[in-house]
């Protein structure tokens, strides 16, 4: 079977799509193996998204002069509104997507807002601020993938905030350890501060300790919580694209918990799920969607409110409607096909962590001679 399925050429070409795809399988595993329960018509307008927001990631991250390259940054996001984007196949898949979805550029716009949080070197007084920073940098991302679906409803969309919200501080806990070697924090300094902990002190010598662990496993009951309201919001998405958002949630909520399995110790080691237990959260996934959900009405975190006004407020694009409901989501997907996709997917994470191993040992085969400056 191919590794990428034929695209739908309705916002963005073949090529393009393509390149967004591979782009994926390279860094952003999770997302990539979800999507594959995704119905076609949301899962490459959403990769077009990610790819867009993982090359924006690698733009900040991976330069000196962070202000350039953010300013680079929204001067691509400036031509994808403006329907010139740059000749880049993720820029020129991303505006088709902006433009067939009606993507509110509210929504990027926090993204950026948030790396540039990040380029500041700021740091979160309290959880409110730590919010703050998950609703530009995950929030926004849960906010544009119910937008491309067709989600205006306030209290679905609120789900979907709660989502991003959740997946966020769950990587915030698993990164603890790699964030202060690198001279950040992004756990609530109060909160390290109650438990007894100085954060310019943990900077100094990042290591694990039973008062750090308290405060890990009080952000990821926060997580916990988001991650069990969300599914109500899943509940209410297009029946199509209940079992891929699933997957989602359930994947990463799964990285807080092998955190809890390490003790909250993710200062000495990195959590990492193991791909047989992503197998069973796969089927998992299929199994119980689509499933009826709970109570949807509860307000949005007061930090997420602009993201959910900003979607509510902008039409349902003319490409999701048929006769007055929407196009894709009309009908579940077929059964029959279900049980093959989840044995693909399940090759298909094999085959990544396999060619993730094979680049491992080819660099530690390579260090001695890199030390002796072979």
């Amino acid at each position: 079977m191919p590794l990428f399925l034929p695209p739908d050429p309705c916002f963005a070409e073949p090529a393009d799509i393509a390149a967004c795809r591979q782009l994926l399988s390279n860094g952003s595993k999770s997302f990539f193996a979800a999507s594959f329960f995704l119905p076609r018509w949301i899962r490459q307008p959403a990769s077009a998204l990610y790819a867009f927001c993982r090359i924006a990631d690698d733009a900040i991250d991976c330069v000196e002069d962070r202000a350039a390259g953010l300013a680079q940054l929204r001067e691509r996001l400036d031509r994808v509104y403006a329907g010139r984007p740059m000749a880049h196949p993720v820029d020129r898949a991303f505006a088709g997507a902006v433009e067939c979805f009606a993507m509110p550029r509210e929504l990027p716009e926090a993204l950026l807002e948030g790396f540039e949080w990040d380029a500041d070197g700021r740091d979160y007084r309290d959880i409110s601020g730590v919010l703050d920073y998950s609703a530009r940098v995950a929030a926004a991302v849960g906010a544009m993938m119910a937008a491309l679906m067709g989600v205006r409803s306030p209290e679905v969309l609120a789900r979907a905030c709660d989502l991003g919200s959740a997946m966020q501080l769950t990587n915030i806990c698993r990164d603890v350890g790699e964030d202060a070697r690198n001279g950040r924090i992004y756990l609530p300094l109060d909160w390290l501060r109650e438990a007894g902990i100085e954060p310019e002190e943990f900077l100094a010598d990042p290591v694990f300790s039973d008062a750090l662990g308290s405060v890990i496993q009080r952000t990821l009951d926060l997580a916990e919580t988001l991650y069990q309201r969300a599914e109500s919001g899943i509940a209410r998405l297009p029946v199509s694209c209940r079992p891929g958002i699933y997957a989602a949630r359930l994947l990463y909520a799964e990285i807080g918990h092998e955190v809890a399995r390490n003790g909250y110790d993710s200062v000495s080691r990195r959590a990492v799920v193991p791909a047989a237990r992503k197998i069973g959260l796969l089927s998992q996934a299929v199994a119980v969607t689509p499933f009826p959900g709970g109570e949807c009405d509860a307000p949005p975190l007061q930090e997420n409110r602009f993201l959910v006004e900003a979607v509510a407020a902008a039409p349902v694009p003319a490409a999701l409607r048929r006769g007055g409901r929407l196009a894709g989501p009309a009908a579940a997907p077929p059964r029959k096909r279900i049980g093959e996709k989840v044995v693909w997917v399940l090759d298909l994470l094999e085959t990544l962590e396999q060619r993730d191993r094979l680049a491992a040992a080819r660099n530690e085969d390579m260090l001695p001679a890199l030390r002796n400056g072979g």
